[in-house]
């Protein structure tokens, strides 16, 4: 499908969407196995872009047409049904992605590829219906941002002393107090609490640290070289095509803070849930761990559910009152949502 070009060096315009559902309780993002390649006019460009990380998992992506797509929304909804089979409920535009090194293209391309990111929320089942698609944990993606078992062991053993060593390496005392300062701000230390919201600006860190996959593929392609094969796992986190990591960063940090002042939570919840069930949800997105009755209390106060009059038969435990979301609290005030804070 060709895409929107203006003269020898146009603009294309990609979409992206960062799916996520809460599955047994883990947050999940919906992958391709192979998304569509950004330029498809050339058998070259798609052969560029396989040895550009093609293979690797990505976000569902495809490329906006002025001709077939009214609005950037139905595009991006058309490219997902298209490679997912999946139909988009809750989605918000999440941020517009223009680095000029973002997508490197064949020999002889000079589009710049410009991305608009989405965030869309789904109640999916365990597998979706696509066979060319699955669910990931993104904690898969983003080890270090999962904090319900206390400090991951992966910021201690390995980005606090790799970190340590960047910072070192920045020559002048005030340029080397600076990097300290910004490794203090994205991940906690010398009085600074760990801040949830915070994922964009790990990952930024990280990448510019040159500790994640990517930094050092995109610095081969930049100087001309094969990208090279990045690893399916990694101490660091699972690689994404191009900068797919970058944007599901954004898309988490987002969740995490809208979260708090807008009751998003419930779009990923079945019609009927329990209070515990609520809670796991919330955790499982904000990567931290919740005193339940706080918890409890928070969301009475709130008003954001009611009960239904019926107890949960799921198996195990002893069965619990149902709940569903109390749609009334939208009238009562601008800013509904479920204002957590974690422990410690």
């Amino acid at each position: 499908m060709p895409m929107s070009t203006s003269g020898s060096h146009g603009v294309v315009i990609g979409l992206h969407a960062a799916i996520v559902a809460v599955i047994d309780f883990q947050p999940h993002v919906l992958v391709v196995r192979r998304a569509y390649a950004p330029l498809e006019s050339s058998a070259a460009a798609a052969h560029h872009f396989e040895s550009a990380g093609g293979t690797e998992f990505g976000l569902p992506f495809g490329p906006f047409d002025p001709t077939l797509h009214r609005t950037l929304e139905i595009g991006l909804r058309r490219w997902v049904e298209d490679q997912t089979s999946l139909r988009l409920g809750y989605a918000e535009q999440l941020y517009t992605f223009g680095d000029r090194d973002r997508y490197v293209g064949a020999p002889g391309e000079s589009e710049r590829v410009v991305s608009v990111g989405y965030l869309a929320l789904t109640r999916a089942e365990a597998n979706p219906p696509s066979t060319d698609s699955l669910w990931h944990d993104w904690y898969r993606h983003f080890p270090w941002e999962d904090w319900r078992g206390g400090e991951p062991r992966v910021i201690a053993d390995a980005i606090g002393p790799k970190l340590d060593t960047w910072a070192k390496k920045a020559g002048t005392p005030g340029q080397i107090a600076r990097r300290r300062d910004r490794i203090n701000l994205c991940f906690g230390g010398d009085g600074i609490s760990w801040d949830e919201e915070k994922v964009l600006e790990r990952y930024e860190l990280l990448y510019e640290a040159g500790l994640v996959a990517e930094a050092g593929r995109d610095r081969r392609l930049q100087q001309g070289k094969a990208p090279g094969k990045l690893p399916t796992s990694s101490t660091m986190g699972a690689p994404m095509q191009f900068d797919h990591r970058r944007i599901l960063a954004t898309a988490m940090g987002r969740l995490r803070g809208k979260l708090k002042y807008r009751p998003v939570v419930f779009e990923l919840m079945p019609e009927s849930f329990t209070l515990l069930e609520l809670q796991r949800t919330v955790e499982a997105i904000t990567g931290v761990e919740l005193h339940k009755q706080n918890f409890r209390r928070l969301v009475e106060r709130e008003g954001l559910v009611e009960p239904t009059g019926e107890q949960s038969s799921r198996a195990g435990g002893r069965p619990a009152a149902l709940f569903h979301f109390r749609r009334e609290v939208w009238k009562e005030r601008p800013a509904p949502g479920v204002r957590v804070r974690g422990r410690g």
